[in-house]
């Protein structure tokens, strides 16, 4: 399984427009983040998990060719604005497969009404065939992936998990059934925003906390806001298993 990190800032990325903070001004590139994204790939399976509103230039940047689904977390505009773009996976491929809570799938319709159109379509439009998720597994590319329910301040989010690797972004709290089923993966990536306290989101100390929960052999952070910190001087002090995710990183299991 091959692991590729698209985006790993948070609502508005890094730089954030017009911002002076040190961190927009970094020249390391592991300072610069699109919206969180990652894609997946097993047994000629394509997947990545939301779509926001860097899409097409993160499939630039992955050279990604494929595509046999789209996962959605939930419904926030940085992981859903760039469902306009998956046309040219359309035009190759025909109706791109997604798989979303039902009122993640009912938000798309409004926003992107025209993808979901069946009478008098544009012809350059877009088509997806949509999966209902419900929290329990389902079957993609011939493995068993495990939705992880979470809440993002009160608002109800999916994490995956795949066979041994596991996608937590905008999460607040986890109930404990939900953390067993994270038992005994090896590679878990959870949300990390800020040092200080978020509303809707772990803060560092959180993430921290969730990791030594589910015990992975590794873990990564990612949805980091630039109140975090320089990548370099954050990732001095983390502990030895947990690693600060950056775009374009790529893990292998």
């Amino acid at each position: 399984m091959k692991i590729t990190f698209l985006g790993t800032g948070t609502s508005q990325g890094i730089p954030v427009i017009g911002s002076e903070h040190p961190v927009c001004l970094s020249e390391n590139p592991k300072d610069k983040r699109l919206r969180v994204s990652v894609l997946v790939e097993w047994n000629h399976c394509t997947c990545v998990v939301d779509c926001g509103p860097d899409f097409r230039q993160q499939m630039l940047n992955a050279k990604c060719s494929q595509l046999d689904a789209i996962l959605f977390t939930h419904e926030h505009a940085d992981h859903t604005a760039g469902l306009d773009d998956i046309r040219p996976f359309y035009f190759r491929q025909g109706d791109i497969p997604i798989y979303a809570h039902q009122r993640v799938l009912e938000a798309l319709k409004l926003r992107f009404a025209y993808i979901f159109e069946t009478h008098n379509k544009y012809p350059g439009a877009p088509g997806v065939t949509a999966y209902e998720i419900k929290n329990e597994a389902f079957k993609l590319g011939g493995i068993n992936v495990i939705p992880i329910n979470g809440m993002h301040h009160n608002l109800q989010v999916f994490g995956f998990r795949f066979k041994d690797f596991a996608y937590l972004t905008d999460m607040k709290t986890v109930e404990k059934e939900e953390i067993e089923k994270l038992k005994g993966v090896k590679i878990l990536v959870v949300n990390a925003l800020r040092e200080k306290e978020h509303m809707s989101h772990f803060n560092l100390t959180e993430a921290l906390e969730f990791v030594k929960k589910v015990n992975p052999e590794k873990a990564y952070l990612t949805h980091i806001s630039h109140y975090l910190g320089f990548h370099d001087e954050v990732q001095q002090n983390l502990p030895e298993n947990v690693f600060l995710a950056y775009d374009t990183l790529v893990l292998n299991i």
